[in-house]
């Protein structure tokens, strides 16, 4: 089991950016499959992005394809989405989770963060 810590989120403008964060603790990030999901009020957790091992491998969600970038720096156990071009239905609660295998499904993650907030406003 990992802890996860994310961080980053915020109010940002339509057409703006914004980083999120998640820091890994416990077992060495490496070990695991990151990503990101998301959760609108109302609305079901959903798959924004996942990133393999090596960072070779990166999966996207369509509606977020070409605007935002997951990465992730082993060393500093740290994973990143970079949101370019943000929109007022990117709004909601992100949270960082780790899977054994790549995964678009709530279903194959073993670990969620606390989630963080980020607001666009039109």
């Amino acid at each position: 089991q990992v802890q996860l810590i994310e961080s980053g989120g915020g109010l940002v403008q339509a057409g703006g950016s914004l980083r999120l964060s998640c820091a890994v603790n416990g077992r060495t990030s490496s070990t695991y499959w990151m990503g990101w999901f998301r959760q609108a009020p109302g609305k079901e957790r959903e798959f924004v992005a996942t990133i393999g091992r090596s960072a070779i491998t990166k999966y996207y969600a369509d509606s977020v394809k070409a605007r935002f970038t997951i990465s992730r720096d082993n060393a500093k156990n740290t994973v990143y989405l970079q949101m370019n071009s943000l929109k007022p239905e990117d709004t909601a609660v992100y949270y960082c989770n780790a899977a054994s295998s790549s995964t678009t499904s709530v279903q194959g993650v073993d670990s969620w963060g606390q989630g963080t907030q980020v607001t666009v406003s039109s």
